[in-house]
């Protein structure tokens, strides 16, 4: 053999060296890089959701307040907690505006999107009116609610003028009416988000499906019910599970329509509010709240679990 032909020899061993330690390292540089991107997320959910829902655990079985850690328990948290009106007074009221915001969330905002699909600076003009109460702060928005329900607000003085009532309504004092004025501020909220993505999904329809019904003589409203509704309805389950989840931990527009105080007697308590006025100030009793939290998250986990079971039988279906 040659000086030439050994040198060659030894070049492409050399470079089958080269090139199979260079790619063993690169390929486990790969496999760790998509862990490296989600390292800052999975920090951020360990410290700020795992590390703290293990800590509400934990306390719900202690008699633990703000200033003391407390003591282990058992289950006399819960007790008290089913013994509490308070707590069944809470529960009434977020399971009754769950049940009463929830269709109004999911029906619509599908109507005004339907009605808005359009193109045109008209269309995108009312478009941006309808979102414009999403960016606005919670606190804001219930400031401006709670003055024009007031006895002398917009709305009674308008009603007064109108000769529809003699005497002041009690929309911010009766237990009820206060309540319901809540859920027409967080539907009133809410209508432009989920408008949002009713029209992402609405774009998702097939044209031709709306030419065959216009062919076939159907009229808005059976157009409405054979081909739009048919067509967002993976999308009608999204929302429903959105909007029941944030129907049952209302807070905001409660609290800022009843000043913090939860209505007249605490009439108008809700879950969260409950968990608030609990876990909270000097005389915070933690371990009472966590109880309260524990029972809250395993009722929402129930409702998304059913949620989920319906929508699953009415695809298989």
């Amino acid at each position: 053999m040659t000086v030439s032909a050994q040198h060659k020899i030894s070049l492409r061993w050399g470079r089958r060296r080269l090139h199979r330690e260079e790619t063993v390292p690169a390929t486990h540089r790969w496999r760790l890089t998509p862990w490296l991107f989600l390292l800052p997320a999975l920090a951020v959910i360990v410290l700020l959701v795992l590390v703290p829902f293990l800590n509400t655990l934990r306390l719900s079985f202690t008699d633990s307040t703000l200033l003391r850690g407390g003591e282990f328990t058992g289950w006399d948290n819960f007790r008290r907690m089913f013994a509490d009106e308070r707590f069944g007074t809470a529960l009434l009221n977020s399971t009754l505006y769950t049940v009463c915001v929830v269709p109004l969330m999911v029906a619509l905002p599908l109507v005004l999107a339907s009605l808005l699909s359009g193109a045109g600076r008209l269309m995108g003009f009312f478009r941006t009116t309808m979102y414009l109460p999403v960016i606005m702060s919670p606190v804001i928005v219930g400031l401006i609610w709670t003055n024009m329900l007031d006895k002398r607000g917009l709305v009674n003085e308008l009603l007064g003028t109108l000769k529809v009532v003699t005497e002041p309504v009690p929309f911010l004092t009766d237990r009820w009416l206060l309540l319901f004025s809540a859920m027409f501020v967080t539907v009133w909220m809410g209508l432009g988000y989920y408008m949002v993505i009713y029209l992402a999904a609405l774009a998702n329809i097939d044209p031709s499906l709306y030419d065959a019904a216009a062919m076939d003589g159907a009229g808005p409203v059976r157009t409405f019910f054979h081909v739009t509704v048919p067509g967002v309805r993976s999308t009608m389950g999204l929302i429903g599970v959105l909007s029941s989840v944030a129907a049952f931990r209302v807070f905001g527009e409660i609290y800022v329509l009843t000043n913090g105080t939860g209505g007249v007697g605490g009439g108008d308590l809700t879950m969260t509010m409950l968990i608030q006025r609990e876990g909270t100030g000097l005389q915070a009793r933690t371990g009472y709240a966590g109880a309260i939290s524990l029972v809250m998250f395993v009722i929402l986990g129930g409702l998304l679990i059913a949620q989920l079971i319906l929508q699953r039988k009415q695809r298989t279906s």
